[in-house]
Parts: structure tokens; sequence; C-alpha cells
């Protein structure tokens, strides 16, 4: 079996992985960098939407206050305080190397006025990425995703990681994840096919804590392929129609189709169930197909004019705001073990993100992730690769329709605990890396791999969205309508081989555990 070795091992070349690829860089580090699939890849190019800067130091409080309304109460606000403090000099970056930011900014859903910076219309997220990725010297290995973490000397010192021509071991002085989220547990979602949430479960089986796995956003406006209908069509004027042709969203929230995603999607689901349908017109934006390109396109491809005729939505799996918990310098607890982006828990989201903090949230903590394992370069004379999970993939749709069923928009507890229940009876194995080459190729060894990633995920996201008997943002329970008095995480500290335990949950007050 081929190694290798570097300084910094990089999973994921999103905007946090990449971001981090380009500060350790520029501290003269040697690194690997790996995306799962070819370039460009990740959730990043799929962002429509921009990201979200403080204006000036006013605006700033502002952004803050916006960020702490839309979190529902579960926001760190030290946390969003920090980053966001921190974010002009990201955008002042940004510019200096040369990147295309449109001049004004625009206003999204839960904004209490314009601050999003956009680039290419509607394709900020891929404009970004690829002006970022244009400017890194490294290579990027594409094709390559980890399928264990290695173990030295009590701290992660590497990775097993899976290629087009079978299984590598990489051993690294510290290794950062930038994996993204776990859209892949729902039916239709609007993350890529590789958003299975290989690093929150890597982190779990090698003893890191996840946190808030409940709380999925899911994004009020979606086409019936799961194509983004982006928020900022919303801030330029678009409208929400149900089947009767009646503007709704100004009967759920003052804010209008501007309301937080979380209470836009539990109005786009009933709706639907009351009506029969939920319609988008685009027709009020000016210059739309120059201002959407991607909407317009995607809408087209399915057959719908939306020059002529409001286009049909519903929610979609978008984005985690739990994940791998970490401080403010993206520390996992585990000595070498650094996370950032989507993957990473830190607090900035609460119970529900706003719109387009989260690119912002990749470039801060992408750097910073990478700073401080450049501080934690550590070498071990011996490693040992933990135990890969494994399922078959046959079990994996209707893995997703069961989710989709029981932790979609609007939850129950019997659902959430008979679709537990199904899940715990899958035939989940764990396998020494010797005994993987019994799979075949490579993309079959993956397709194993990820589905059982899921099915760990989907067992301790049903498990928390089953203790949290309340409804807070993105998570509704309609058997507890009302929210908690005192708002709580939820956590999990994994161990080496815990893909077949039940773990055991706990209930953290807000600002009160620290990343150990």
């Amino acid at each position: 079996m081929v190694t290798l070795t570097t300084d910094l091992l990089i999973l994921g070349a999103g905007i946090a992985g990449v971001y981090a690829a380009l500060a350790a860089e520029e501290r003269g580090a040697k690194i690997l960098l790996l995306s799962k699939d070819p370039l460009p890849s990740g959730s990043t190019p799929w962002a429509q939407g921009g990201v979200a800067f403080p204006l000036d130091e006013a605006d700033l409080e502002a952004h803050l206050r916006d960020t702490l309304r839309a979190g529902r109460g579960l926001v760190e606000e030290g946390v969003a305080r920090s980053i966001l403090e921190e974010a002009p000099r990201h955008l002042e970056k940004l510019l200096s190397l040369g990147l295309p930011f449109h001049s004004e900014p625009t206003r999204e859903g839960g904004h209490s006025r314009p601050r999003v910076r956009h680039l290419g219309g509607d394709r900020s997220g891929l404009f970004l990425l690829k002006g970022l990725l244009k400017r890194l010297r490294s290579p990027v290995r594409e094709g390559y995703m980890a399928v264990a973490l290695l173990l030295g000397e009590g701290r992660v010192a590497g990775a097993l990681v899976l290629g087009p021509e079978g299984l590598q071991v990489v051993r690294a002085g510290a290794v950062l994840l930038a994996t993204g989220g776990l859209g892949r547990l729902f039916p239709v979602t609007t993350n890529p096919k590789g958003a299975t949430g290989d690093g929150m479960a890597l982190a779990y089986l090698a003893g890191a804590t996840l946190r808030d796995l409940e709380f999925i956003q899911f994004h009020p406006t979606a086409l019936p392929d799961g194509s983004l209908v982006s928020e900022a069509c919303r801030g330029e004027g678009a409208i929400l129609l149900n089947a009767q042709g009646e503007r709704f969203m100004p009967r759920y929230d003052p804010l209008g189709e501007l309301a937080p995603r979380d209470v836009v999607a539990r109005a786009v689901h009933r709706e639907r169930e009351r009506t029969g349908g939920v319609y988008l017109d685009l027709r009020p934006i000016p210059h739309l197909e120059s201002r959407f390109p991607t909407v317009v396109a995607a809408a087209r491809t399915l057959g719908f004019d939306p020059f002529r005729e409001p286009i049909p939505v519903a929610p979609a799996a978008h984005y985690a705001m739990g994940g791998v918990k970490t401080d403010l310098s993206g520390y996992t607890g585990l000595p070498g073990l650094y996370a950032a982006g989507e993957v990473a828990s830190t607090g900035f989201h609460g119970a529900n993100r706003l719109a387009s903090n989260s690119l912002l949230e990749g470039l801060v903590m992408g750097e910073r992730a990478a700073k401080a394992a450049l501080q934690d370069l550590v070498h071990p004379k011996r490693v040992e690769p933990l135990p890969v999970l494994l399922l078959d993939p046959e079990h994996l749709k209707p893995l997703q329709e069961r989710m989709g069923q029981a932790a979609g928009v609007v939850r129950r507890g019997q659902d959430l605990a008979q679709a537990l229940a199904w899940l715990e009876g899958l035939p989940l194995k764990e396998a020494l890396p010797e005994d993987l080459f019994a799979l075949g190729d490579p993309r079959a060894l993956r397709a194993f791999v990820e589905a059982g990633h899921l099915a760990l995920l989907a067992r301790l996201l049903l498990r928390m969205a089953l203790l949290r008997e309340e409804s807070r943002g993105a998570h509704f329970r309609e058997d507890f309508p009302e929210e908690a008095k005192e708002p709580y995480h939820l956590e999990v500290r994994g161990t080496p081989g815990a893909g077949r335990e039940r773990p055991g949950l706990v209930r953290v007050p807000l600002g009160t555990s620290p990343v150990r």
C-alpha cells in the first residue's frame, strides 16, 4: 500500500478547505489537499447566494442581531461576534486577490439590510471557489476520500484514503476536516452527491464530539429535482403563492418572503399540504435572466418558463447547523484533528443559519483552523487506522425515504422512534483495512463507506431529534410545538469503534462546554 507524508492533510476542497490550503501555503507548510469529486467540488459551487459581510462597525452589531435572531437562542454570541469582527479583513483580502465582487450588496432572508456580496450573479460560490483555486500553488488530488483516520501516540496522524488506484496511507502532522455536510441523508436535497457526512462520521469514530445534528436547514425554495432557487430571488422581489394563487407569507411573518428560512420552509410545507402546491413568481424581478441565469436555466431544464408563470417549489434539505464540535480555532478536542466549514459546529449558526453566513464562516474558520493546525504538527513513529464502517448501499434509498418522512420539515416523536428502530436493524459492519479489498473496485468500496457513514449519522440525528422535546429553529416537533425555556445543545462523544454502540447524549447549556 502506497504511503504519503505531509505536514497538513486537508480533506475537502470547498471554500473552507481551499482557503485553509492558501493560508497554510502562505506560511510555508507542505500540504496535501484531497477532493472527493472532480473540481470544483463540494457544496460551495452550488451556492447561489453570496457572502454576508458587515458593512461597517454599526452594521456589525445589526449583523450580529440578525444572526442571533435567526439562530433562535442557540447561537453562541461570543463565537458569532468573533467571526463577524474578523469578516472585513477577509473581504479586503479577497478584493486584493482580484475576485470580482459586485459593488452593490443585496439583501437576503433574515437580514435587516443589504449586506450580502455576490460574484457572477447567482453563481457566487462557483466564482469564489474557482478564483481561490487559481491562486493555489499546490495541486489538488481529485477523486480521493478518507475512509478512516490514523491514530498514533494519542493523536490523529493522517488518514487511510481511497482513490482511483485503491487505498493509500497518508501520514500527516495534523488533519483538517473540510468535508461539508450530510444532505444525502434525505431524498430531496440541494447538496451534491458527495455530501454524505464523511468528516462527521470519521471524527466521531475517532472520539470527537458531535453536536446539534438534529438541526437541518431545509431551503424553502427548491425545484422538484432539488435544484436551488436562490433566496436572493425573494430579496429582489419574487413572491410565494399557494395553489389558489394567494400570496401567503405575510400571514406567517411580518417579514413575508424575507423571513428566516425555518419560518419560510414551514410555511411552504403547510401551504403545500393545505392547498396542494406552492409556486414562486419570479416575474417581478427586473433583468431576471442576467441576474439569475442559473435559476432560469434550471427551471427551463425541467420544462418550466419563469417568464410566463410561477414555478413549483418545495423545501429541500440544505445545510447542517450541527457537526463536529470545535473551538474558535477549529480544534476538535482530539490532538491533531481540526475542522472548518459545514462539517464543524462552532455555535455560529445556532438552530437556524442566517442566509450567506456559511461562506463567511468557511473563510474565517478555514484560515483559523489551518493556522492552529500548523502549530500542532507531530509525526508519531507508529500509526494505526481505525476500523471502517460499511453498509450495503442497497439500503441507502429506503434510508433516505425514512429520513424524509420522519426527520423532515415537520417531525413527530412516533415517526422519529419508528425510523430509529428501523435504522438500528440495518447490518452496519466494521471492517479492518485488509478486509476492504474483498469489496472490489474503488467505486464499490466508496458506496459501502458512504452508506455506512450516513447510517451512523442518521441514528445519531434521530436520537437527538427524539430527545429534543421542543421546537426551535429548523427542528420543529409537532407534538412539542413550543420552545423550551432555556436553550441547550445536545452533544455526543464518540469512541474508537463506536459505530455499533448506543450513544450517550448530553444536554449542555449555552457557553458552558469548552472543547476537550
